[in-house]
């Protein structure tokens, strides 16, 4: 910026954009001086560099109005965390589901988790079978971002929002009226 230009010959664009060609950087310097702005860099690297006549604080200043502006917008995506054990029952699973639901609806990405107990982790293929039937749950909210995989005791599967996003609740899926049915026979008994 202005004094600190080493060049010697510099492509010089004026404040409105226009080429003004190429000269010394003492007359480019000049020139903006004349017009109380200030002489800036702008691409180093070319031959000869290109420097523009601006207003640098104002220039600085846009920015980081414009920067504030994108971290404003900018939204930050938690990772929520849903627990599950095997031997969860019906009523607990939806309970969990309807959670994961309203996470996934605010637009944060869940980690759902089987623990697995002791000599549990034998049945890993029940725990995959848990966290699909989770993932069915979900499908018109969320996508599957990682498959179910074991990790230590505990089987892992992370689900992502759709990025259209969903505004109603479904209000039946064939898993939910399995779960219901299912309910209802044990009444019975």
């Amino acid at each position: 910026m202005n004094e600190a230009i080493r060049a010697r010959e510099v492509r010089l664009v004026d404040v409105d954009g226009s080429q003004l060609g190429i000269m010394s950087s003492r007359d480019a310097l000049r020139m903006a001086m004349e017009k109380d702005l200030d002489l800036v860099e702008v691409a180093p690297n070319a031959h000869p560099p290109v420097c523009r006549i601006m207003d640098y604080g104002k220039y600085k200043y846009e920015q980081s109005k414009r920067d504030r502006e994108a971290r404003k917008k900018q939204r930050v995506v938690d990772i929520k965390e849903v627990k599950l054990r095997l031997s969860i029952e019906d009523h607990d699973f939806e309970v969990k589901a309807r959670s994961a639901e309203r996470f996934l609806k605010e637009g944060n990405k869940v980690k759902a988790v089987v623990m697995f107990r002791g000599r549990e982790i034998v049945h890993a293929n029940l725990g995959k079978k848990l966290l699909e039937r989770l993932a069915e749950y979900l499908r018109d909210v969320c996508s599957v971002e990682r498959s179910p995989k074991v990790e230590g005791k505990n089987m892992i599967m992370i689900l992502a929002p759709l990025s259209g996003g969903v505004s109603a609740m479904r209000e039946s899926s064939p898993l939910r009226a399995e779960v219901e049915v299912s309910g209802n026979a044990s009444d019975t008994n």
